[in-house]
C-alpha cells in the first residue's frame, strides 16, 4: 500500500532559522503515529507542510500523492487538522460554527457531530467566544473529524482537556482507526497518553530525525534490567558494558537501562554473578535516549 505522506530531504527555513533540516520519511496507511520532540523541534512545521499550509524551502513533501502546494479540493477534503491554537469566529454559537464548517463538505456526518457534542460535553448553544481553552480544543476536534478524513493531523490535541475529556478523546481516536480506516498523526508532549494510541513513533530534534520506527521496535531496542547479586557476590559500583545507557542503585538492586543488550544477557549474568530481570521501558523513558542519539 502506498504511503500517505512522503518527504525527501524536506527543509523549511524561516529567515535564518532552520525549522526542518533534510527530513526524509514515509507515513504509511492505517497507522497512529506519535510525533514527538521538544518545543522548536519542528513538529508543527512538519504538520503544516503535510497539510499544505506551508511550502518547503527545499526538498519535497507529498501528501496523498500530491505536493503540498498542489493539494486540490478533493485531496483537502480527505485531510483533517486540529491546530495547536485554533481560531474560530467568536460571535458564532458552536452549532453555527459546525454548520458553517460542514457546508464545505459533501459528506459531513451530522450524526457523528451530535454524538461528539454529547460525548465531549460541549454545549451547541454556547458562544464560541465564551468557550474555555479546553472547549475550544473540543470544537477543533469535532470540526476535524466529521467529514471522515483519510489523514488526520492532531497538534497537541489533549493539552487543554480535563482528565475525563482527555479519556473520551483518546477512546475516540482509537475508534477512528476502525470506523474511517484513517491514518492519524498525533503531536504531543503528553507521552504517557499517546503511548496508549500509537503504533509508530517519529522523533524530531532541532529539525532533524532522531527516530522513525514502530513503538514495538523501540521497546525491543531499549529495556530495563533489574540486577541483583547471587551467591553473596557484590555487584560492581558501576557497569561498564557499552550497551548500558543508564544505571541507578536502589533497594538492594541495580537498575540498568540497556540498548540492544539482550544478546549478552547470559554472559552478563555469568560475568557479574548476578540475576537479571527484564522490564519494558515506557515511551517517556525511551524519549530522552533518542534525543541523546542526536547530540
Amino acid at each position: 500500500m502506498n504511503p500517505l505522506v512522503t518527504t525527501t530531504r524536506l527543509t523549511k527555513r524561516y529567515g535564518k532559522k532552520i525549522a526542518l533540516n533534510e527530513l526524509s520519511l514515509e507515513i504509511g496507511a492505517r497507522q497512529i503515529v506519535g510525533l514527538i520532540g521538544q518545543n522548536g523541534s519542528g513538529k508543527t512545521t512538519l504538520l503544516d507542510l503535510i497539510s499544505g499550509i506551508a511550502l518547503p524551502s527545499s526538498g519535497t513533501c507529498e501528501t496523498l500523492g500530491r505536493a503540498g502546494g498542489r493539494l486540490d479540493e478533493a485531496a483537502l477534503a480527505q485531510i483533517g487538522v486540529v491546530f495547536q491554537e485554533n481560531r474560530f469566529l467568536g460571535w458564532m454559537r458552536v452549532e453555527q460554527h459546525l454548520a458553517y464548517f460542514g457546508s464545505f463538505y459533501s459528506h459531513w456526518d451530522r450524526q457523528r457531530e451530535t454524538s461528539l457534542l454529547q460525548e465531549l460535553d460541549l454545549d451547541p448553544q454556547a458562544k464560541v467566544g465564551h468557550l474555555s481553552g479546553g472547549d475550544i480544543q473540543k470544537l477543533g476536534i469535532i470540526t476535524a473529524v466529521c467529514h471522515h478524513p483519510k489523514l488526520l493531523l492532531l497538534d497537541e490535541p489533549l493539552s487543554s482537556l480535563d482528565p475525563l475529556a482527555r479519556e473520551s478523546v483518546l477512546q475516540f481516536i482509537l475508534r477512528l482507526l476502525e470506523e474511517d480506516d484513517a491514518t492519524i498523526v498525533v503531536s504531543s508532549h503528553t507521552l504517557s497518553d499517546i503511548e496508549r494510541l500509537v503504533t509508530w513513533v517519529i522523533c524530531l530534534n532541532e529539525g532533524r530525525l532522531c527516530a522513525n520506527a514502530s513503538l514495538a521496535t523501540l521497546q525491543e531496542r531499549f529495556a530495563e534490567w533489574r540486577v541483583t547479586a547471587v551467591n553473596g557476590t557484590p555487584l560492581p559500583e558501576s557497569f561498564q558494558e557499552t550497551y548500558v545507557r543508564g544505571q541507578a542503585r536502589q533497594a538492594g538492586e541495580t537498575r540498568l537501562v540497556v540498548e540492544n543488550g539482550e544478546g549478552d544477557r547470559a554472559a552478563f549474568q555469568q560475568r557479574h554473578h548476578a540475576d537479571v530481570k527484564i522490564g519494558q521501558l515506557k515511551l517517556e523513558q525511551i524519549y530522552p535516549l533518542l534525543l541523546e542519539d542526536r547530540s
